[in-house]
C-alpha cells in the first residue's frame, strides 16, 4: 500500500521533486536559504539531530543540554520516531548503511 501524506498535493509534489534535484550540501544551502527563514532552518536542523540522539538512546536531559531543544520538541520528535509516518528512521537508517565501511 502506498503511503499517502497529509499534506499531498501537486505544489508539494512540485517542491519535493526540486529537492530531489539539489545535488550538494552548497545546493542545498542555496535552495534552503531561499525557500526557508534562519529560524525554520534552525527548527529543522534541531529537530534532526534530535531524531539522531533519540535513535542512539540519548536521556532528553543530554539532549536538551546538547541541542537546546526544549522537552516538548523532543517529545514531538519521539513521538514521531515510534508513531509517525517512518521518515526519520527511513533516512537514519539509510545514513548509517551508507556510513559503514565497506568489506
Amino acid at each position: 500500500m502506498a503511503y499517502e501524506s497529509k499534506t499531498a498535493g501537486k505544489a508539494s509534489d512540485e517542491l519535493f521533486e526540486a529537492i530531489l534535484a539539489l545535488e550538494t550540501v552548497e545546493e542545498c544551502y542555496r535552495f534552503f536559504d531561499d525557500v526557508c527563514t534562519i529560524g525554520e532552518m534552525v527548527a529543522i536542523a534541531q529537530r534532526f539531530q534530535v531524531a539522531k540522539m533519540l535513535r542512539k538512546k540519548a536521556t532528553f536531559n543530554h539532549i536538551v543540554a546538547e541541542t537546546g531543544a526544549s522537552t516538548a520538541t523532543i517529545s514531538r520528535v519521539n513521538r514521531s520516531l515510534n508513531y509517525g509516518s517512518n521518515g526519520y528512521n527511513l533516512i537514519l537508517d539509510r545514513l548509517a548503511e551508507s556510513e559503514k565501511p565497506e568489506s
